[in-house]
């Protein structure tokens, strides 16, 4: 039975970060991309299966909210609700640091994970114009937001 956990991400896992990366998105971070978060301080952990890396979440402590920059799972284990654990663990991370509730952009091409934020509660609360790289010029960003059981507005 394969066993998964979830630690902080380390400069020695950048390398395999960047092999996900490259797999999935077709404008990905770079490796100085995840160095300089990881060297800023953002939140920053790896999902592993067994020894394998399965994924990784990114997110930035703003005041009183986390803004969830990068969620990604590898490609061969996508679909089968590991990234719904990684993002639901990150919120639970995000709670007990004391945050009020999480923002996130997606592309509105990225039916899944737009799909996925839906059900887990987002709402959608504006747009970003030419947020995202793309082949045909830029892509608008969808922001998000979801404000944590419990918390006033």
């Amino acid at each position: 039975m394969a066993l998964f956990s979830i630690r902080p991400m380390t400069e020695a896992d950048v390398p395999a970060v960047i092999l996900v990366e490259n797999q999935i998105y077709e404008f990905p971070w770079s490796a100085k991309n995840f160095l300089d978060s990881l060297r800023a301080g953002y939140h920053m952990n790896c999902m592993w299966l067994d020894d394998q890396l399965a994924g990784y979440i990114v997110m930035m402590h703003v005041v009183d909210e986390f803004h969830l920059l990068n969620l990604s799972i590898r490609l061969d284990l996508q679909g089968l609700g590991h990234g719904k654990h990684l993002l639901q663990w990150g919120m639970t991370q995000a709670r007990m640091i004391g945050a009020t509730g999480m923002l996130l952009e997606v592309r509105p091409s990225n039916t899944t994970a737009k799909t996925l934020y839906d059900k887990e509660g987002f709402k959608l609360i504006g747009a970003r114009k030419n947020y995202y790289p793309s082949h045909l010029g830029r892509e608008d960003a969808l922001v998000m937001f979801k404000r944590f059981a419990g918390v006033q507005e």
